[in-house]
C-alpha cells in the first residue's frame, strides 16, 4: 500500500485521464508511413508512447538517418486533433477516482498545451485541473528525464519527497522516480512489467486508485 502522506497527486495525461494512446498512435503510424518511413502502430507503441512529439521524431532521424519533413509535427497534430474531437474518451473511472481523492493535483504531460487542454475539454475533465496543467514544452528536457515532474511539483508548492505521480509508461514512471517521487503505474496501456522494472506499483482499474492513496475502502 502507497504511503498516505501524499501531497500532490501529478497525473499524466495520455493513458492515464484521457484513452488517447491508441488514437494517438495510429495517427502516428499512418504520417510516420506517408512520410516514408516503415514504423507500425506496433512500434510507436512500445518504443514512443510517453514520449514527446519531437523526441519520437528524433528517434525517426536516428533510426533510418534523415529528419521528418519540415512540416511533419504540424501533419502530425492535424490529424490527431482531428481523431480527439471526433471520438475521444476519458479512462474508464478517472472521473469518480479523482473526485474521491481530496489532495491537490496537476497534470503533467508530454503533449502540448494546446493539446492537453483539447483532450481535457473533449473529455470533460478539464474542470478538475483548472489551470494546473504542465507540459513538456515548458522544460529544456522531456520524460524519461525528471525535469517536467519537478517543475510541475514547483509550480504547485510541492517537495518532490511529497508527491506521488500516477503514469501508464516506462518513460513516465523513470522520470517519476529520477525526480525522487512514488509512482503508480496505470496497466491500461499494456506495460505492466516495464512498470514494475521502472519502481512503479502497477494497478489496473482506476477504481483501485483511491484506495492505494489511502482513501475509500
Amino acid at each position: 500500500m502507497t504511503s498516505v502522506t501524499h501531497e500532490l497527486v501529478i497525473f499524466d495525461c495520455d493513458g492515464v485521464l484521457v484513452d488517447s494512446e491508441p488514437l494517438a498512435n495510429r495517427v502516428l503510424a499512418r504520417c510516420f508511413q506517408a512520410a516514408g518511413f516503415p514504423i507500425t502502430y506496433e512500434t510507436c507503441v512500445a518504443r514512443m508512447v510517453g514520449l514527446s512529439l519531437p523526441r519520437c521524431f528524433e528517434l525517426a532521424r536516428e533510426w533510418y538517418g534523415r529528419p521528418v519533413p519540415d512540416d511533419f509535427f504540424d501533419t502530425v497534430q492535424r490529424q490527431t486533433y482531428q481523431a480527439i474531437g471526433e471520438g475521444l474518451q476519458p479512462v474508464p473511472g478517472i472521473r469518480a477516482a479523482i473526485e474521491a481523492i481530496p489532495l491537490p493535483r496537476c497534470v503533467a504531460s508530454s503533449s502540448e498545451l494546446e493539446k492537453i487542454a483539447l483532450s481535457l475539454r473533449q473529455t470533460g475533465l478539464a474542470p478538475l485541473f483548472g489551470d494546473k496543467v504542465y507540459s513538456a514544452q515548458q522544460v529544456s528536457r522531456g520524460k524519461p528525464f525528471p525535469d517536467l515532474f519537478l517543475f510541475a511539483a514547483r509550480q504547485m508548492g510541492a517537495e518532490p519527497r511529497d508527491c506521488v505521480v500516477i503514469e501508464d509508461s516506462f518513460y513516465g514512471a523513470r522520470a517519476a522516480r529520477a525526480a525522487g517521487m512514488s509512482v503508480l503505474g496505470y496497466a491500461g496501456s499494456g506495460f505492466s512489467q516495464q512498470l514494475a522494472d521502472e519502481g512503479a506499483q502497477v494497478f489496473d482499474s482506476m477504481t483501485a486508485l483511491p484506495g492505494l492513496l489511502g482513501f475509500g475502502a
